[in-house]
């Protein structure tokens, strides 16, 4: 029988420097009344600037409360039908903007994402990821279709802080091994079809960029200055992750992070750092070559995403509570499967233990 794959992309992605400026000729194409979800920090710092910029719109701008949970989609979702809304804009980081697809979902209306920091790969997807009011993973929800518009300022993120962007190269590294994950055991991706030639080659030229640019991005970030290399793995955190994930797969990494969030030690922590040690461990429990294990540790060492469990706040955590961690990454339905063969948590215990233990041991931290 035939194969089918299916490849999910955003309407409409923009990305440079001072992009906001074309924001009102974009959502035109939307209607004139608007939703604006803002993150507690954008609101603060940009209100102004997207008021000025959008001045021929109505937009309704919105705080939004810290956490994708259902009480604050519901909140969000009465908001934006109070107002009429004709479209939403999402203006902040993951939890924002996936707080935004949902609500737009809901709505049955056009979706704008505009995000502030390159920390996660969620602005491009027709996905979002729901949590607990106390910030545990509760579920996925899909929505019927991607981004209309994402508009990406590479000014705004050059001036947030640089941890955001080290975040989002942890969520960027895992895109390659889990789309080959897939792509090796016939797994479906995202979209619920077979991945394409298309979202392989994407998710490849994800990693690659990172490691060809990373540092000098990081160091741009740093400075506060828009570069080349920082435009590439601003791209390369946002699009060529978000187009990978999702129409290449997911597998062992984020289930991963889905097993961290259990513990509430790790709940200061970015998505994308906890990806970054579900990267590590997958590297052991897959087999995979010590030349790659070296590169793959050395690129995160020398961007400074976390290569130990002590560094997502995990100093001495017991095996105990680490098995929580392994028996949650390995619920049904998770990723994790997409790996192949028959993934139990003992086997995901092992591969966190070894990933610690390579971490520690390249510090020269003892056993």
């Amino acid at each position: 029988m035939a194969m089918i794959t299916k490849t999910l992309f955003p309407r409409r992605y923009m990305q440079g420097f001072r992009a906001t400026g074309r924001l009102e000729n974009e959502l035109l194409n939307f209607g004139k009344v608007g939703l604006c979800i803002m993150a507690p920090s954008a609101m603060k710092m940009l209100s102004g600037r997207i008021r000025q910029q959008t001045a021929g719109l109505r937009l309704i701008c919105e705080k939004f409360n810290r956490e994708c949970c259902d009480r604050e989609i519901e909140r969000l979702a009465n908001l934006g039908q109070e107002c009429q809304a004709q479209f939403v804009v999402a203006v902040g980081g993951g939890k924002t903007i996936d707080t935004g697809k949902i609500v737009a979902d809901r709505l049955g209306v056009s979706v704008a994402v505009v995000p502030t920091i390159a920390s996660t790969d969620a602005p491009c997807s027709a996905c979002a990821v729901v949590y607990s009011e106390e910030g545990v993973v509760v579920r996925v929800e899909y929505q019927k279709k991607n981004p209309d518009l994402v508009l990406v300022d590479s000014e705004i993120i050059a001036n947030a802080p640089e941890r955001f962007l080290i975040a989002g190269m942890g969520d960027a590294l895992a895109t390659w091994f889990e789309a080959e994950s897939c792509r090796k055991t016939k797994s479906i991706n995202e979209a619920g079809e077979s991945g394409s030639l298309t979202a392989y080659a994407l998710a490849r030229l994800c990693y690659d960029t990172l490691l060809e640019y990373g540092v000098a991005a990081l160091v741009s970030c740093k400075a506060n200055a828009v570069t080349p290399a920082l435009e590439h793995v601003i791209e390369a955190n946002i699009l060529l992750s978000g187009l990978g994930f999702e129409s290449g797969g997911l597998a062992m990494a984020h289930s991963i992070h889905n097993g961290l969030t259990v513990l509430p030690e790790t709940h200061n922590y970015y998505h994308g750092e906890k990806v970054a040690i579900g990267v590590l461990a997958s590297l052991f429990l897959s087999g995979k070559s010590k030349a790659l294990i070296d590169e793959v540790y050395s690129f995160c060492e020398s961007v400074g995403l976390p290569t130990t469990l002590a560094e997502l706040g995990l100093a001495g955590v017991s095996p105990d509570e680490l098995k929580k961690v392994a028996a949650r990454a390995c619920i049904e339905g998770e990723s994790i499967h997409h790996e192949g063969g028959d993934i139990t948590p003992q086997m995901v215990f092992h591969a966190l233990l070894a990933a610690d233990g390579e971490g520690r041991r390249r510090k020269g931290i003892p056993g």
